[in-house]
Protein backbone atom coordinates (compact mmCIF):
# COMPACT_ATOMS: atom_id res chain seq x y z
CA UNK A 1 0.00 0.00 0.00
CA UNK A 2 1.44 3.35 -1.00
CA UNK A 3 1.91 6.04 1.61
CA UNK A 4 -0.97 7.99 0.02
CA UNK A 5 -3.31 5.05 0.48
CA UNK A 6 -2.33 4.72 4.15
CA UNK A 7 -2.92 8.40 4.81
CA UNK A 8 -6.31 8.05 3.09
CA UNK A 9 -7.33 5.31 5.59
CA UNK A 10 -9.99 5.18 6.96
CA UNK A 11 -12.45 6.67 4.47
CA UNK A 12 -15.39 4.38 5.28
CA UNK A 13 -16.82 2.52 8.33
CA UNK A 14 -14.71 -0.19 9.98
CA UNK A 15 -16.07 -3.54 11.15
CA UNK A 16 -14.95 -4.85 14.54
CA UNK A 17 -15.68 -8.58 14.73
CA UNK A 18 -16.44 -10.01 18.18
CA UNK A 19 -16.24 -13.86 18.07
CA UNK A 20 -18.53 -14.28 21.10
CA UNK A 21 -22.14 -13.58 21.99
CA UNK A 22 -22.97 -10.06 23.28
CA UNK A 23 -22.64 -9.29 26.98
CA UNK A 24 -19.27 -10.75 28.03
CA UNK A 25 -15.97 -9.07 28.86
CA UNK A 26 -14.77 -9.03 25.23
CA UNK A 27 -18.01 -7.32 24.17
CA UNK A 28 -17.67 -4.64 26.88
CA UNK A 29 -14.06 -4.04 25.76
CA UNK A 30 -15.16 -3.79 22.10
CA UNK A 31 -17.86 -1.23 22.98
CA UNK A 32 -15.49 0.88 25.08
CA UNK A 33 -12.81 0.85 22.36
CA UNK A 34 -15.44 1.61 19.70
CA UNK A 35 -16.17 5.02 21.25
CA UNK A 36 -12.52 6.09 21.55
CA UNK A 37 -11.48 4.83 18.10
CA UNK A 38 -14.43 6.56 16.42
CA UNK A 39 -13.06 9.84 17.84
CA UNK A 40 -9.54 9.08 16.58
CA UNK A 41 -10.53 7.80 13.13
CA UNK A 42 -13.57 9.98 12.44
CA UNK A 43 -15.44 6.96 11.07
CA UNK A 44 -18.18 4.73 12.38
CA UNK A 45 -17.04 1.43 13.87
CA UNK A 46 -19.62 -1.32 13.51
CA UNK A 47 -19.37 -4.04 16.16
CA UNK A 48 -20.51 -7.37 14.66
CA UNK A 49 -21.01 -10.60 16.61
CA UNK A 50 -19.99 -13.86 14.97
CA UNK A 51 -19.97 -16.46 17.78
CA UNK A 52 -19.43 -20.18 17.40
CA UNK A 53 -16.94 -23.05 17.62
CA UNK A 54 -15.10 -21.53 20.60
CA UNK A 55 -14.41 -18.21 18.75
CA UNK A 56 -13.17 -20.00 15.58
CA UNK A 57 -16.06 -18.84 13.36
CA UNK A 58 -15.56 -15.14 14.00
CA UNK A 59 -11.78 -15.32 13.65
CA UNK A 60 -12.12 -17.33 10.41
CA UNK A 61 -14.33 -14.54 9.03
CA UNK A 62 -11.53 -12.03 9.77
CA UNK A 63 -8.83 -14.30 8.27
CA UNK A 64 -10.79 -14.49 5.00
CA UNK A 65 -11.67 -10.76 4.82
CA UNK A 66 -10.06 -8.24 2.47
CA UNK A 67 -6.64 -7.17 3.89
CA UNK A 68 -7.48 -3.47 3.72
CA UNK A 69 -7.77 -2.47 7.39
CA UNK A 70 -11.58 -2.30 7.32
CA UNK A 71 -12.14 -5.60 9.15
CA UNK A 72 -10.57 -5.97 12.60
CA UNK A 73 -11.01 -9.04 14.80
CA UNK A 74 -11.09 -9.26 18.58
CA UNK A 75 -9.42 -12.42 19.92
CA UNK A 76 -9.24 -13.95 23.41
CA UNK A 77 -7.17 -16.72 25.01
CA UNK A 78 -8.96 -19.43 23.00
CA UNK A 79 -7.16 -17.99 19.95
CA UNK A 80 -3.90 -19.59 21.15
CA UNK A 81 -5.54 -22.76 22.53
CA UNK A 82 -7.86 -23.78 19.67
CA UNK A 83 -5.17 -24.98 17.23
CA UNK A 84 -4.06 -27.61 19.80
CA UNK A 85 -7.59 -28.70 20.73
CA UNK A 86 -9.22 -28.86 17.32
CA UNK A 87 -8.04 -31.34 14.71
CA UNK A 88 -9.43 -29.26 11.86
CA UNK A 89 -9.05 -25.49 11.84
CA UNK A 90 -10.43 -23.48 8.88
CA UNK A 91 -7.45 -21.07 9.02
CA UNK A 92 -3.77 -21.10 10.02
CA UNK A 93 -3.37 -18.93 13.12
CA UNK A 94 0.18 -17.85 12.21
CA UNK A 95 -0.03 -17.67 8.40
CA UNK A 96 -3.50 -16.22 7.84
CA UNK A 97 -3.61 -13.57 10.56
CA UNK A 98 -1.39 -10.71 11.74
CA UNK A 99 -1.45 -9.30 15.25
CA UNK A 100 -2.34 -5.65 15.74
CA UNK A 101 -1.60 -5.74 19.46
CA UNK A 102 -2.66 -7.03 22.84
CA UNK A 103 -5.42 -4.73 24.09
CA UNK A 104 -6.03 -5.90 27.66
CA UNK A 105 -5.52 -8.73 30.15
CA UNK A 106 -7.74 -9.82 33.01
CA UNK A 107 -7.32 -12.11 35.96
CA UNK A 108 -8.71 -15.63 36.35
CA UNK A 109 -9.46 -16.89 39.85
CA UNK A 110 -9.87 -20.28 41.51
CA UNK A 111 -12.68 -20.12 44.07
CA UNK A 112 -14.05 -22.80 46.39
CA UNK A 113 -17.25 -23.67 48.14
CA UNK A 114 -17.26 -22.34 51.72
CA UNK A 115 -17.84 -25.98 52.77
CA UNK A 116 -14.38 -27.15 51.62
CA UNK A 117 -11.74 -27.88 54.29
CA UNK A 118 -8.95 -25.84 52.63
CA UNK A 119 -8.44 -22.07 52.44
CA UNK A 120 -5.41 -21.54 50.21
CA UNK A 121 -3.56 -23.19 47.33
CA UNK A 122 -1.02 -25.10 49.48
CA UNK A 123 -3.85 -26.61 51.56
CA UNK A 124 -5.84 -27.44 48.41
CA UNK A 125 -2.87 -29.27 46.86
CA UNK A 126 -2.26 -31.21 50.09
CA UNK A 127 -5.96 -32.14 50.28
CA UNK A 128 -6.03 -33.23 46.61
CA UNK A 129 -2.94 -35.42 47.12
CA UNK A 130 -4.55 -37.06 50.17
CA UNK A 131 -7.87 -37.52 48.31
CA UNK A 132 -6.95 -38.28 44.67
CA UNK A 133 -9.81 -37.66 42.22
CA UNK A 134 -12.21 -36.49 44.91
CA UNK A 135 -12.14 -32.81 43.95
CA UNK A 136 -14.07 -31.49 40.97
CA UNK A 137 -13.68 -28.10 39.32
CA UNK A 138 -16.24 -26.26 37.22
CA UNK A 139 -15.41 -24.00 34.25
CA UNK A 140 -17.47 -22.05 31.68
CA UNK A 141 -16.66 -24.70 29.06
CA UNK A 142 -14.33 -27.35 27.67
CA UNK A 143 -11.32 -25.87 25.92
CA UNK A 144 -11.60 -22.50 27.65
CA UNK A 145 -8.59 -20.81 29.26
CA UNK A 146 -10.22 -21.69 32.60
CA UNK A 147 -10.33 -25.41 31.68
CA UNK A 148 -6.72 -25.38 30.48
CA UNK A 149 -5.66 -23.45 33.59
CA UNK A 150 -7.13 -26.28 35.67
CA UNK A 151 -5.25 -28.87 33.61
CA UNK A 152 -2.02 -26.93 34.04
CA UNK A 153 -2.61 -26.86 37.82
CA UNK A 154 -3.06 -30.65 37.82
CA UNK A 155 0.16 -31.10 35.83
CA UNK A 156 2.33 -28.67 37.81
CA UNK A 157 1.05 -29.67 41.25
CA UNK A 158 0.82 -33.41 40.46
CA UNK A 159 -2.83 -33.72 41.56
CA UNK A 160 -6.00 -35.29 40.19
CA UNK A 161 -9.23 -33.31 39.79
CA UNK A 162 -12.35 -33.96 37.73
CA UNK A 163 -13.30 -31.27 35.20
CA UNK A 164 -16.98 -30.31 35.01
CA UNK A 165 -17.63 -28.06 32.01
CA UNK A 166 -20.70 -25.81 32.09
CA UNK A 167 -22.25 -23.89 29.20
CA UNK A 168 -21.08 -20.55 30.55
CA UNK A 169 -20.44 -20.12 34.24
CA UNK A 170 -23.88 -18.83 35.31
CA UNK A 171 -25.11 -22.26 36.44
CA UNK A 172 -21.82 -23.14 38.12
CA UNK A 173 -21.99 -20.45 40.82
CA UNK A 174 -24.95 -21.87 42.80
CA UNK A 175 -23.57 -25.43 42.43
CA UNK A 176 -20.20 -24.42 43.88
CA UNK A 177 -21.54 -22.16 46.64
CA UNK A 178 -23.86 -25.01 47.75
CA UNK A 179 -20.97 -27.52 47.67
CA UNK A 180 -22.27 -29.79 44.89
CA UNK A 181 -19.00 -28.98 43.09
CA UNK A 182 -15.97 -28.00 45.19
CA UNK A 183 -14.18 -25.55 42.89
CA UNK A 184 -14.75 -23.07 40.08
CA UNK A 185 -12.28 -21.34 37.76
CA UNK A 186 -13.72 -18.19 36.18
CA UNK A 187 -12.73 -14.60 35.33
CA UNK A 188 -11.93 -12.58 38.43
CA UNK A 189 -14.38 -9.77 37.63
CA UNK A 190 -17.24 -12.29 37.32
CA UNK A 191 -16.34 -13.99 40.62
CA UNK A 192 -15.79 -10.86 42.74
CA UNK A 193 -19.46 -10.26 43.70
CA UNK A 194 -19.69 -13.88 44.94
CA UNK A 195 -16.40 -13.52 46.87
CA UNK A 196 -17.48 -10.23 48.47
CA UNK A 197 -20.84 -11.70 49.55
CA UNK A 198 -19.12 -14.72 51.15
CA UNK A 199 -20.89 -17.22 48.89
CA UNK A 200 -17.49 -18.36 47.62
CA UNK A 201 -14.01 -18.24 49.10
CA UNK A 202 -11.05 -17.22 46.92
CA UNK A 203 -8.13 -19.64 46.75
CA UNK A 204 -5.78 -17.80 44.35
CA UNK A 205 -5.58 -15.97 41.02
CA UNK A 206 -3.98 -18.07 38.26
CA UNK A 207 -1.24 -15.52 37.52
CA UNK A 208 2.40 -15.09 38.49
CA UNK A 209 1.62 -12.00 40.58
CA UNK A 210 -1.40 -10.72 42.48
CA UNK A 211 -4.06 -8.92 40.48
CA UNK A 212 -4.08 -5.13 41.02
CA UNK A 213 -7.89 -5.17 41.25
CA UNK A 214 -7.84 -7.71 44.13
CA UNK A 215 -4.44 -7.48 45.89
CA UNK A 216 -5.66 -9.44 48.94
CA UNK A 217 -6.07 -12.64 46.88
CA UNK A 218 -2.80 -14.64 46.62
CA UNK A 219 -1.35 -15.65 43.24
CA UNK A 220 -0.59 -19.16 41.96
CA UNK A 221 2.97 -17.97 41.24
CA UNK A 222 3.56 -17.63 44.99
CA UNK A 223 3.21 -21.41 45.34
CA UNK A 224 3.89 -22.82 41.85
CA UNK A 225 6.90 -21.09 40.30
CA UNK A 226 6.33 -19.79 36.77
CA UNK A 227 2.59 -20.46 36.79
CA UNK A 228 0.83 -17.71 34.82
CA UNK A 229 -2.57 -17.94 33.13
CA UNK A 230 -4.58 -14.81 32.35
CA UNK A 231 -7.44 -13.99 30.02
CA UNK A 232 -6.00 -12.03 27.13
CA UNK A 233 -7.71 -9.75 24.64
CA UNK A 234 -6.10 -8.75 21.36
CA UNK A 235 -6.76 -7.48 17.85
CA UNK A 236 -5.93 -9.26 14.59
CA UNK A 237 -6.24 -8.48 10.88
CA UNK A 238 -5.80 -10.62 7.73
CA UNK A 239 -2.11 -11.48 7.27
CA UNK A 240 -1.76 -9.66 3.92
CA UNK A 241 -2.70 -6.29 5.44
CA UNK A 242 0.18 -3.86 4.63
CA UNK A 243 2.57 -3.56 7.57
CA UNK A 244 2.48 0.24 7.70
CA UNK A 245 -1.32 0.11 7.99
CA UNK A 246 -1.10 -2.56 10.73
CA UNK A 247 1.31 -0.27 12.62
CA UNK A 248 -0.97 2.74 12.22
CA UNK A 249 -3.97 0.81 13.55
CA UNK A 250 -1.83 -0.54 16.41
CA UNK A 251 -0.54 2.94 17.35
CA UNK A 252 -4.07 4.37 17.32
CA UNK A 253 -5.43 1.49 19.44
CA UNK A 254 -2.61 2.01 21.98
CA UNK A 255 -3.43 5.73 22.03
CA UNK A 256 -7.10 4.95 22.73
CA UNK A 257 -6.14 2.57 25.56
CA UNK A 258 -3.99 5.30 27.14
CA UNK A 259 -6.86 7.79 27.49
CA UNK A 260 -7.65 8.31 31.17
CA UNK A 261 -11.38 7.69 30.72
CA UNK A 262 -10.95 4.37 28.92
CA UNK A 263 -8.20 3.23 31.32
CA UNK A 264 -10.41 3.92 34.33
CA UNK A 265 -13.46 2.22 32.82
CA UNK A 266 -11.45 -0.89 31.94
CA UNK A 267 -9.82 -1.12 35.39
CA UNK A 268 -13.28 -0.76 36.99
CA UNK A 269 -14.38 -4.02 35.30
CA UNK A 270 -11.11 -5.88 36.02
CA UNK A 271 -9.42 -5.34 32.65
CA UNK A 272 -5.86 -4.04 32.58
CA UNK A 273 -5.17 -2.07 29.35
CA UNK A 274 -1.96 -3.05 27.49
CA UNK A 275 -1.59 -1.66 23.93
CA UNK A 276 1.41 -3.73 22.72
CA UNK A 277 3.07 -3.51 19.30
CA UNK A 278 2.14 -5.88 16.42
CA UNK A 279 5.53 -7.62 16.76
CA UNK A 280 5.08 -8.16 20.50
CA UNK A 281 1.63 -9.65 20.01
CA UNK A 282 2.76 -11.93 17.17
CA UNK A 283 5.60 -13.23 19.37
CA UNK A 284 3.18 -13.75 22.27
CA UNK A 285 0.88 -15.80 20.00
CA UNK A 286 3.80 -17.96 18.80
CA UNK A 287 4.99 -18.61 22.37
CA UNK A 288 1.49 -19.37 23.70
CA UNK A 289 0.65 -21.76 20.85
CA UNK A 290 3.70 -23.86 21.88
CA UNK A 291 2.88 -23.68 25.58
CA UNK A 292 -0.75 -24.80 25.22
CA UNK A 293 0.11 -27.50 22.69
CA UNK A 294 2.31 -29.13 25.36
CA UNK A 295 -0.43 -28.85 28.03
CA UNK A 296 -3.13 -30.24 25.71
CA UNK A 297 -0.93 -33.12 24.54
CA UNK A 298 -0.03 -34.11 28.11
CA UNK A 299 -3.68 -33.90 29.23
CA UNK A 300 -4.81 -35.73 26.06
CA UNK A 301 -7.75 -33.35 25.45
CA UNK A 302 -9.60 -32.89 22.18
CA UNK A 303 -12.94 -31.18 21.57
CA UNK A 304 -13.53 -32.13 17.92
Amino acid sequence: MAQGATSNWPNKPIRLIVPNVPGGGIDILARLMQGELQKIWGQNIIVEYKPGAGTVLGTDFVAKSAPDGYTLGMVVTSHVINPSLRKSMPFDTLKDLAGVGMTAVSGIVLVASPKTPFNNLRELIAYAKANPGKLSYATPGAGSSMHLGGELLKQQAGIEMVHIPYKGSGGAYPDVSDGRVELLIDPLFASMPHIKSGRLKPIAVLSAKRDPSAPDIPAFGEVLQGFNVQSINGLVVPAATPRELVRKISDDVAKALRTEDLKKRLLDIGLEPIGSSPEQFDQFVRDELKRWEAVVRKANISID
